[in-house]
This record gives C-alpha cells, structure tokens and sequence, in this order.
C-alpha cells in the first residue's frame, strides 16, 4: 500500500509540474493567436497564413503528442525494464542506435519535399484560397517543422519515459515565445512571413530546451548506466515478470523492414487520421468567404485549452499504464485507465461549461482589438461554442488509445475507429457547410469524434483490458448532466454584466460551484475525493497563519 501511495504522490507531482508548464504554453500560447490577431485581423492574410499553419500543427500530433510518443514511450519503457534486469547491449542504448538516426534522415528528405511542392500543397489543401501565392510562402518557411517537430517529440517520448517530464511540458512555452519574438520585431518588413519564420524559430527552440536533460538521461559510454527514476508504484521488471508475447517494442523497432513498420504504422496512421479533421475543415472552409478559417482556427485554439489540460493526466501516466502492460499486470493499468478517464473528463467537462456560457466575453476580451472588430468576435464565439461539444470526446479519443498502444503489439482497432469517426466529419462537414457555415464543419468534428470516442472506449474492453465501460459510461452520464447544469447557470450569470471581465469573472465563480454542487448531488466517483481533498487543503491553509 506504500509503495501505491508513493506512486500516486509521483503522479501528483508530475502532473503538477506538467500542469504549470503546460499552462504556461497554453498562456503564450493565446498571447501568441492575440498577436497574430492584433496585427493581422482574419482575413485572407491570416486565412493563407493559417492554411500553411495546417503542416505544423499536423506535425505536431503526429510527431509530438500521438504517433511519436504512442511508439516510443512503451518502446523506452520496456527497454528500460530489461536494462534493469541486467540486459546486455544496453536496450536503451540499442533502441536509440537503431531509431534516431533513421528518423532524422526521413525527416529531413520529408522536409525538403514539402518545401519544394508547397504551391502543390496549398492548391490541395485550400482549393478556393484568396492568396495561394502567400500560403506558398509561409508553407516553405514552416516545412522545416516536419524535422523539429519529429526531433523535439523523439526527445520528449524518451524522457517521458524515464519519467522526467518537466523539459517536455516546456516545450511550447519555447515555441509560442519564438513566434511571438519574431512576428513582433519583423512583422512591418515581411508582413505575415514573419509570423511563418517565428514558427520555424520557435520549432528549434523546442528541440534545443529538451537537449540538457536528454544528455543528462542518457549513458555516454557503453558500461556506464544513466540513472533512471521509476515511482514506487511501478517496480522494476523482473525475468519472470517479463512479457511472454510478440517481439517486444525494442526488437520490433529496432529490426530492419517489415518488423519495425509493423510497430509503426498502425499509430502513424492513426495520428495521421485523427489530425485529418483540420485538413477537412480547411478544406471545406476555404470556399466560404474570407476569414472563414480565422474565425474556426481562434475558436478552436480557445476551446482546446481546457482538452490540453486533461490530457496532462493521460501524458503523465502513460510510461506507469505501458510500464504495468508490459510487466503482464493488466489490473493495475486497467484501474489507472478508469480513473485517468474520469479525472480527465471532469477536468475538460468543466471548461467546457465555462466556453458554453462566456464564448462570446471571452473572444472580446482576447482578441477584440486592433484588426479583430466586433463582427470577428461574434463570428468566432459562435463557432466555439460548437467546438466545445467535441471536448469531451476529444478528451476520451486521447485517453482511451494510449492503452491500446501500451500493448506492446501492433493494432489496427484505433486506426479503423478513428476512421469512422473521420468519415463522419466528412459527410456531415458537406451536409452542414452550406446551410450553417464554419459553425457546420465544427458541428461535424464534434459529431465525428464522439463516433471515434464510443469506438475506443467499447475496443478498449473487449481488446486490451478488462475495462468496466457500463460505470466509465454512467459515470460520465452523470458527469455531462453535471455539465449542463453549470453550464445554464454560468450562461445567465454572464448574461447579467455588459462588462466582459465582470461577465468572465462571476461565470468563473458560478460555473465550478455549480458543478461541484451537481457533481455531489448525482455522486459522480472519482470526482467526490477530489472536492473532499481540496476542502481538506482549504482548512490547512487557514489555519497556517
């Protein structure tokens, strides 16, 4: 029991730290999307701009949040159990010999092809594009962000997975900061370029802020053993725990051909899949009029927030669910499944509310100045506030695949999952953008991954774990009921105050008072330690004078 209570505290403080620095990138972040609406507005400049921003942020799930951390940590995770049982060559040392230097390679050939096909590209991606000349241009800036974004993901994936998690969370504090720094200083010389370059910048600072603790993890010479820090909760491996089963992930990859991309390519093609929404939506917005793609691209980067926060919960314990995989202990990663699961819907479900009720406060408050007039605030509210019903199954769609991952054997179910849900985008994107506009194509990216969201959680109890999916379903039943209630409550306390901090602020009091009320009315589990927790900390503190 110690040694669970030792974890659960690891876990706390990494997501603590997580939390911090990921609210920090979340901070720079909006700062970064006010000055880019600061000085450029939405229209057809920031519309060809954005259109090139499609490539990095494509890149940056597949490359940093889904398909490079879902391979490599279970992959480092497990090398990093046989290297404790005295394994010999070092695991860590084989995996990174065999995996680093290909993927740079790719990488890098990737980069230039992109650079020099981005006319080609932008006419793929936004047929009915104002500026096609621009979006060329911003795209060949930013394509150097298909081998920065892979590099920076490679790293965190390995010091995830020796549980260092601080340089990774930082990583977008460093990128929202190189694209502000530049768009500001040259932003009346090369207009929205600048904004393109400062992507570029920022990119390679989110590599060069890994690069310390990377080194520092890593053994520099072949009998030297770099310290590794495992949590009491997770116990080094030992022979006879060792999973009996397919080639485990560091043979997998480290294998020539076939093997290696048998390991690969169902999570490559899964992100690929799951980013493939924006490509919709960008697809299908840029035949609408100008600053249509503005108005969604804003309105998604502020309903994101709340999704990127709960997902810190999943990044924390993804190395403790592959680390239990593959020592055989499938009890263990189911428990820590169920509740990630409704820790981090509670999380989400409660900015959601807060979305619902202020959207069209808080687009004026961010964004309403300079070039972003009243007509841009009232167009992005309302597209966020479609966005928002997707959070949750935003939220489940990232929690619930990187157990399937954590398997340590390939797996085609959240590929064909993910796929259907895409497939429903698409149709009801086509349906909706003529009658309803940019609100339609997020009205069929909430529809499209809710459908992806039921898929994965049914697969993942009937495929990996021994998943109780009846509670995880009526626990969130009673969790979105909770929701809804706050969410009418924080609605007409906003509606009361003109002013849009005064509306911000007592939406802010409102809408958690109001869910913790409903959530101890309906007895949602999990959630009810967590409000007894806090009280307790409350009372502590008054009383430490």
């Amino acid at each position: 029991m110690r040694g669970a209570g030792a974890g659960e505290r690891f876990v706390a403080r990494a997501a603590l730290v997580t939390a911090l620095l990921t609210a920090g990138g979340s901070l720079l972040g909006l700062m970064r999307d006010q000055t880019i609406a600061h000085l450029f507005g939405a229209g057809r400049e920031t519309d060809a701009f954005l259109v090139a921003w499609t490539l990095p942020e494509f890149a940056s799930t597949v490359l940093i949040e889904d398909a490079m951390a879902l391979v490599l940590v279970p992959a480092f995770s497990l090398a990093l159990a046989h290297r404790a049982t005295g394994s010999a060559p070092d695991p860590v040392r084989l995996l990174l010999r065999a995996t680093l230097p290909r993927l740079l390679l790719t990488l890098a050939v990737v980069a230039a092809v992109v650079a020099a096909c981005a006319p080609a590209l932008v006419r793929l991606l936004a047929p009915g594009l104002a500026d096609p000349g621009l979006a060329a241009d911003c795209t060949r800036l930013t394509a150097v962000t298909v081998l920065t974004f892979g590099t920076a993901g490679y790293l965190s994936a390995v010091l995830r997975a020796h549980h260092s998690f601080a340089a990774p969370a930082a990583i977008y504090m460093a990128y929202n900061f190189g694209i502000i720094a530049v768009a500001f200083a040259l932003h009346t010389v090369w207009g929205m370029r600048a904004a393109a370059l400062g992507v570029a910048v920022g990119s390679v600072l989110m590599v060069l802020v890994q690069l310390p603790a990377f080194l520092r993890h890593l053994p520099r010479r072949e009998g030297e053993r770099a310290p590794v820090s495992v949590p009491s909760a997770v116990p080094s491996a030992s022979p006879s725990a060792a999973p009996a089963a397919p080639p485990s992930p560091p043979s997998a990859l480290t294998a020539p051909g076939m093997a290696a991309l048998a390991v690969v390519a169902p999570v490559a093609l899964f992100a690929l899949s799951r980013q493939a929404q924006v490509l919709v939506e960008r697809f299908l917005a840029s035949g609408l009029p100008a600053g249509a793609i503005s108005h969604l691209n804003y309105a998604q980067k502020v309903a994101q927030l709340p999704m990127v926060l709960s997902l810190m919960i999943a990044t924390v314990t993804l190395p403790i669910v592959a680390r239990a995989m593959a020592e055989g202990d499938v009890e263990r990663a189911r428990r820590r499944v169920e509740r990630d699961l409704v820790l981090a819907s509670a999380v989400v479900l409660l900015g959601a509310a807060f979305v619902l009720a202020c959207a069209p406060q808080l687009i004026e408050l961010l964004f309403q100045r300079g070039a972003f007039d009243a007509s841009a605030t009232a167009a992005t509210a309302d597209v966020m506030r479609v966005y928002a019903l997707g959070l949750l199954g935003h939220t489940l769609v990232g929690t619930l695949v990187r157990p399937f991952f954590s398997a340590a054997r390939p797996t085609w179910y959240p590929l064909a999952a993910m796929s259907a849900g895409l497939a429903v985008t698409v149709v009801a994107g086509t349906l909706l953008v003529g009658p309803w506009g940019a609100p339609g194509i997020a009205a069929a990216n909430a529809a499209g991954i809710a459908v992806s969201a039921l898929l994965l959680l049914a697969g993942l109890g009937t495929r990996v774990m021994p998943l109780d999916t009846g509670r995880v379903l009526s626990t969130l039943g009673r969790l979105v009921l909770a929701t809804a209630v706050a969410t009418a409550a924080g609605w007409a306390a906003a509606a009361s105050f003109d002013s849009p901090p005064m509306a911000l602020a007592t939406a802010g009091v409102v809408v958690p008072a109001v869910l913790v009320a409903a959530c101890r009315a309906l007895r949602v589990p999990e959630v009810l330690p967590l409000i007894a927790e806090a009280r307790r900390r409350l009372r502590h503190a008054r009383r430490v004078p």
